[in-house]
Parts: structure tokens; sequence; C-alpha cells
């Protein structure tokens, strides 16, 4: 039978990094981007054609799920693989983030966190013990440690207090993990660095986790409005303070000119509801740079949202019939051009482990971008 998690590196251009995660769901390769499956569905898509467009894993949110249908019904109805029709992995967030942004609805002691559901007001209490339960009953096969998510423009004194509550934190999360034995023998678990925008404090957060020991390692505390070329300082120096024989993920990131960035830096995997969201709103993402589909100038042009795309969408549907469907309002418009989006975003992860493997990442790197950001 296959080990619970391992992670195989299998070439390096620079600091990028191609490899596979091996889990009993199947394997990952990396870079790779996880659709974002906030409540038990990536948002206009079936699970069977995000598998098919070529996602090896997808984002749940412990947060959500918790509250609307419940950790313990979906436990009750087999576990979200069963619950959603998703075979492969599934990495759970730890709800940390979400209840953080509550800031409102919540307050925040040593134990966790206690809040109000933004659905009807209801009291709970979120600490890392009762996360790594969440998660366990959900069946999440990749578990986030549970942690704080500062501003980055906080003063340094709290940023610094805030990285050490997720510490601490995270040691519970280990603890509360390795408890739920029969969970813990098929599950890995991932700490998450924090520290915003500070050196120092990265370097503090990252050799706390690596004592407390993990099967992988997040960069936490990114994309939260700090811009592309502060997270990017970031990314400098971060991912380099991690093991190097483990997976590396960026939370929440983000725009195609992200992940070439942070895979330059030696980021693994990534998730946002960029591409669905944009799908949505009537923005495709193309190699030529992001489109609005809902200017006028589409309404009568033939041709495909992307020549270089072979998704079902670009095969099949004119600019002109996404523009009316948008316009209109149609259902199947955020259909149709969320479906491309995640066709984009994959084709552009297997063309960088393709880049990666054949040493020719920083060519690809410079063409992509001379393509996607300065395209008219």
């Amino acid at each position: 039978m296959t080990e619970r998690f391992t992670f195989d590196l299998h070439a390096t251009d620079g600091r990028a990094r191609t490899g596979t995660i091996r889990m009993l769901r199947g394997e990952i390769q990396t870079p790779a981007f996880m659709p974002v499956g906030t409540a038990a569905t990536v948002k206009a898509m079936k699970p069977e054609a995000v598998r098919a467009l070529g996602a090896d894993i997808i984002l749940g949110n412990t947060y959500h799920l918790m509250l609307r249908p419940g950790a313990e019904r979906v436990a009750k109805l087999g576990g979200l693989h069963d619950f959603m029709n998703w075979d492969r992995p599934i990495l759970t967030d730890s709800g940390g983030y979400q209840v953080m942004s509550l800031s409102d609805l919540r307050k925040l002691t040593e134990q966790g966190v206690e809040f109000r559901s933004h659905i009807d007001g209801s009291k709970h209490m979120l600490t890392p013990e009762r996360s790594m339960e969440i998660q366990r009953l959900l069946g999440s096969d990749i578990v986030m440690a549970f942690d704080e998510c500062p501003r980055a423009d906080r003063p340094r004194d709290e940023i610094a207090a805030s990285m050490e509550l997720s510490m601490r934190w995270a040691r519970r999360s280990r603890e509360g993990f390795d408890s739920g034995e029969q969970h813990s023998a098929r599950a890995a678990l991932f700490g998450i660095q924090q520290g915003a925008l500070d050196e120092e404090l990265r370097k503090v957060s990252a050799d706390k986790l690596i004592d407390i020991g993990f099967d992988g390692y997040a960069v936490g505390g990114l994309a939260v409005g700090e811009g592309q070329e502060a997270m990017f300082g970031v990314l400098d120096y971060a991912p380099e303070m991690l093991p190097k024989d483990r997976p590396r993920y960026l939370m929440g990131v983000g725009k195609p000119d992200d992940l070439v960035g942070a895979v330059e830096r030696g980021i693994d995997m990534f998730d946002c509801v960029l591409p669905t969201r944009s799908g949505r709103n009537g923005q495709a993402f193309t190699w030529n740079g992001p489109i609005n589909l809902r200017n006028a100038g589409h309404a009568e042009d033939t041709g495909p949202l992307d020549e270089r795309c072979t998704c079902p969408t670009c095969s099949t549907y004119s600019r002109a019939y996404l523009h009316h469907l948008q316009k209109s309002g149609e259902i199947l418009g955020a259909m149709l051009v969320t479906e491309h989006n995640l066709s984009f975003y994959q084709q552009l992860m297997r063309a960088m482990r393709s880049a990666i493997a054949t040493r020719t990442f920083a060519s690809f790197a410079r063409t992509f971008r001379q393509d996607y950001l300065h395209a008219k």
C-alpha cells in the first residue's frame, strides 16, 4: 500500500522545483494549483470536470463546512470525499483565517477563538484541538495547523505576539492531530509560517515549526493586501527557511504572474478563489493577459477566448457568445468562463513543471511575462 505521504523532488532549476506528492488517494504533481471548493463545491463546476481539467487536489474550507452542513453531519454522510463525489486528495484549511476576518464577531484568547456565525449569529469556539477534530470528521487528506493571520500593517510587537501564539497553537495542532490515530495514519499535517513582512520573525517561526515537525510547510500571512512586490520580497527568503525535502505551500495565491514568480522562488503548492470568482464575473485569464468579456469590443468577435487554449470552452464557443452570456447574466456564462480559467491555471502549472524538468524555466518565465503582462 502507498505510504500516507511522501514527497519526491524530481528536478530543480534555480530555486524552482518540480516533484510528486504521493498519498493514499493519489499523486499530486508539483508545482500544483488547488481549485477552491469552499462549501464542498468548486463553484460552477462538477467535480469530475475539475479533475478532467487536470486538478490533482482541491481545497475545502473548515470554517464554512463546520457551520453548514456541519462536520459531524459530513462524517455521518461518509466524509467530504463521498459527500461531494471527489475521490482524490483534499486539503482543508484550519478555519483560522476566516475566523480572524470576522473582527466584529470574534474574541481571541490563548485557548482559541470564540466567534459568532455569519449565517445565524450562533456562538462557536474554535481551538487547535477542535480544528483538528473538524478536519478529521471531514476526512481531510492534508490538514492545516490552526493559526492566526494578522494584517501585515500591524505594529511589529503585535505581529510578533501573533506569530508566537500561532506557534503555540501549531504544537497543540500537532498533538491534537496525532491523537486521532486512525486519521493521522492516512493524512498529513502542514504547519504554517507566520511573521508578516519581517524576515527575523519569519525565521523564528520557521525554526519553531521545524522543531515541532510537519509533513509540509505553508507560507502564511501573504496575499492579504501587501501587494506583489512586498510578497515577492518575503518569498525571496521565506521558502529557503523551510525544509527542502518537504512541500512548500503559499496560501491564497494568486494571479497567474504571482504563481510564476512564486515558483521561481521555491513554492510548490497554491490555492486561490481567483479563477472561479473571476469566471463568475466575466474575467478570463489567457496567455496574452486577462480580458473582460463584458467589454463591448467582444460583442461580434467570432474567435475563441484564447487561441492557445484547448479547453472545451475555447474549442466550442466564441468570444461573442461568451460576451452575450455575461451581459445577459446567464448561468452558463459563469460556468464556461470558470471552466476556461481553471483549465488555464492547470495548463500554466503543467508548463512550469515541464520548464523546470528541462531546466528552461528562466526562459519560460521571461516569455510568459512578456506575453501576459505586456499584451495590448
